[in-house]
């Protein structure tokens, strides 16, 4: 339960970094390539092995890290573009109810048994997530966009899903910080590949806010996918029990850090949200 807890600390300093690029007036997409190449380094620093670049593309989890890279470049991109033309909530909204797909992939995949309280915690926790992410309007999507946060929705759960399987299939637990290093190598290259290719068409100007927003943001990021790596080890919990737990928990704890450091305030529907969170995460993680 220790690295599930460290794993939601850091997940959720990541939303107050966010939220501090706003106000800093921080280009958010230079700032998170940035981040990824701090995070790799991190992660190689963390490595106790001996690190033998040319033995890296041999490993069964390579190929892997590549296909996360893409979709961690990917998604971000489609939740910004859901955010601007649909709306925050609805960015929101899709990005964390994709819980529900590493959950099912556990079921069926690894045929992870659940009680009826965990089920119903589960369905709590859907239910959860979605009334703490309303803002200050009711969601109401656009029939021409509705494209953009299935795909979202899709996309995020792929990435959880994707990294449980990893995890389970391929990685070694002394390969963690490696796994880890290598993915977010893999994110750094092609976010690169994408300012050059901009670059083309109109000039890049990074700052130094950039830079050092993306120096921030880096070590939480690192260490939320290292400590969700290990608490997918969990003897007592399954995977679903800790993917369920590891969102709501984020969204609850964010959101009270909202609150306490940025004065946010929340509609009646967000605190039942933050209720049934608290509701759901007891019926997952004790019976």
């Amino acid at each position: 339960m220790i690295n599930l807890g460290l794993s939601v600390l850091f997940s959720s300093l990541i939303f107050v970094i966010f939220k501090l690029f706003s106000i800093y007036k921080i280009n958010t997409f230079y700032a998170i390539v940035t981040n990824y190449f701090v995070a790799c380094s991190v992660g190689l620093l963390f490595y106790k092995g001996d690190i033998i670049i040319s033995a890296i593309p041999d490993k069964p989890w390579f190929i892997g890290t590549f296909f996360l890279g893409v979709l961690f470049i990917l998604v971000f991109n489609l939740m910004a573009t859901t955010a601007q033309k649909v709306g925050v909530s609805v960015a929101s909204v899709a990005t964390k109810m994709s819980l529900a797909i590493p959950v099912l992939f556990g079921v069926f995949w690894y045929q992870e048994a659940l009680s009826y309280f965990q089920i119903l915690g589960i369905v709590l926790a859907l239910v959860a997530v979605y009334f703490a992410s309303i803002k200050t309007k009711n969601i109401n999507l656009p029939k021409t966009s509705l494209l953009l946060p299935i795909l979202v929705f899709l996309g995020s759960g792929v990435i959880d899903t994707s990294i449980k399987y990893l995890q389970e299939i391929h990685v070694e637990e002394t390969e963690y910080s490696l796994f880890s290093a290598v993915v977010f190598a893999s994110a750094a290259s092609i976010g690169v590949l994408s300012i050059v290719f901009k670059s083309k068409k109109k000039s890049i100007n990074i700052s130094w806010k950039d830079i050092l927003g993306g120096l921030v943001l880096g070590i939480p990021n690192y260490f939320s996918i290292y400590y969700l790596l290990k608490a997918l080890q969990s003897e007592t919990l399954n995977s679903a029990s800790v993917f369920t737990i590891n969102n709501v928990a984020i969204v609850m704890f964010s959101t009270l850090l909202g609150i306490a450091l940025f004065k946010e305030k929340l509609s009646f529907k967000n605190w039942m949200g933050i209720g049934l969170a608290v509701i759901s995460i007891v019926l997952i993680a004790l019976f």
